[in-house]
Parts: C-alpha cells; sequence; structure tokens
C-alpha cells in the first residue's frame, strides 16, 4: 500500500458514489470503467454520513479519488508527483506530498493521471512511469 493512501477496509461504510457535476462525472465513469476498480462515496474527513465525492479503489488499494467541487486527488507517491508537477499535468495537494491534484475540468489529463496511478498498482516500473509522464508532457 502506497504511504498516505488508506485501504478500503479502513475508509469505513460503502455507500454508492454519489453524483458528481458534469465535468467530473465524466471523469468519474471513465475512472470507474478501468479493469477492476471500484466506485464508491468519499467521506468527508471524519464522518460515514456527509458525502463529499467519489473513492476509487482497486482491491484494497486506493485509486484516488473526485471531490463534489470536481478537484481530485491521486495518489503517486512524493517522486512521481514531483514528476507529474514539473510535467504540467498536476499540482501541489497542500495536506500531503503523496498526491496530486488535477481538474477534472481536463478530462483528459484527470483519466490520464487516474490511469498512471492504477499502472503504479500493477506493478510498473518507476522508470517506466516516468517517461509515461515525459511522453505525455511532450505530446501537449
Amino acid at each position: 500500500m502506497l504511504a498516505g493512501t488508506m485501504s478500503r477496509r479502513a475508509k469505513g461504510r460503502v455507500a454508492p458514489a454519489p453524483r458528481l457535476a458534469p465535468a467530473a462525472q465524466a471523469v468519474a465513469d471513465a475512472v470507474a470503467a478501468l479493469p477492476g476498480v471500484i466506485a464508491q462515496a468519499h467521506w468527508e474527513i471524519g464522518s460515514q454520513t456527509a458525502v463529499n465525492g467519489t473513492d476509487f479503489y482497486v482491491g484494497e488499494d486506493e485509486l484516488g479519488h473526485i471531490h463534489l467541487d470536481g478537484e481530485a486527488h491521486v495518489p503517486l507517491g512524493h517522486t512521481l508527483v514531483e514528476v507529474v508537477i514539473r510535467a504540467g499535468l498536476g499540482r501541489r495537494f497542500p495536506w500531503s506530498r503523496e498526491f496530486v491534484v488535477v481538474d477534472t475540468a481536463d478530462a483528459a489529463t484527470a483519466v490520464w493521471v487516474f490511469g498512471l496511478r492504477r499502472a503504479q498498482i500493477d506493478g510498473a516500473k518507476v522508470a517506466d512511469l516516468r517517461a509515461r509522464v515525459r511522453d505525455r508532457a511532450n505530446a501537449s
């Protein structure tokens, strides 16, 4: 499990994911369609009743989440986060250096970053992930 993430079990009560604003929902639908992804309610910190978005998991591994305001948080680990930020594909998450922030208004980039995390969960090597970021940045 990546540092700074919580297992699906540790998140607490499982509830259906909420409907998000159209741009965020489009990203959520694409992420939920990735192989083996489970979507569920993302709780407000400290609550099991106040929904604040959608969580995505692959088994017990956190893929990331999208808040009701459309901001996505994807755990990549601090090394890969720095690579993604330098490439202009995300921005710093103020509460943890293990996560990158992606705006779902740029659906293609948001889905791509979630896909990068999916590859990481699947065991892709760091060098391969860095190369994917470099290739994506060069294609932009």
